[in-house]
């Protein structure tokens, strides 16, 4: 009988998701209408251009989450048609641009994982951690870490806009 609630307990569980763990340490509220910028997300996982996707991702989560004055990290990368692939080296130019142009608070982190299991399912599993930078004191306000599976007839980029979606979502903005 035990066994039997088990498995019951067990194929609800995995009917309401894949499987997510979230560290998440609590701010005070951060200004939603002060100035804010994506800075480049390092990428620690095998696969090319992880860092640039999770950037992309944020940049849409954190306007629906309503803030007001969001630099792209793009924008902050103008080098004068020189491409910069040293991820220190282009988080150290984009971090220079935006306090020069008075950003307030950077978004950044790093991609840790970005691929498909191997196995006959092939399910997506990405892992994150963000935080967020006061950026004239250099003080990390912010940070959260986390890491999502999906299914097998999920993709890598959708199980990571959820992942990033759960994570700011303890974020708070006033």
């Amino acid at each position: 009988m035990k066994l039997c609630r088990l498995m019951v307990f067990m194929m609800l569980a995995g009917a309401f998701g894949a499987c997510t763990v979230h560290n998440v340490q609590r701010s005070e509220p951060l200004d939603r209408e002060a100035k804010w910028a994506i800075l480049p997300v390092a990428n620690l996982a095998e696969i090319p251009m992880a860092g640039e996707n999770i950037e992309s991702i944020l940049d849409n989560a954190l306007r629906i989450r309503g803030l007001v004055d969001l630099q792209p990290q793009a924008a902050l990368s103008q080098t004068g048609g020189t491409l910069i692939l040293d991820d220190r080296q282009r988080y150290e130019q984009v971090l220079k641009k935006a306090r020069q142009e008075n950003v307030r608070f950077g978004v950044t982190g790093a991609v840790h994982e970005w691929r498909y299991k191997t196995g006959l399912d092939g399910e997506p599993a990405v892992g994150l951690t963000l935080q967020v930078i006061d950026l004239p004191s250099g003080r990390v306000l912010w940070t959260a870490s986390g890491a999502k599976t999906g299914w097998g007839y999920s993709n890598v980029s959708g199980t990571a806009e959820k992942l990033v979606a759960e994570l700011i979502e303890g974020l708070v903005l006033q």
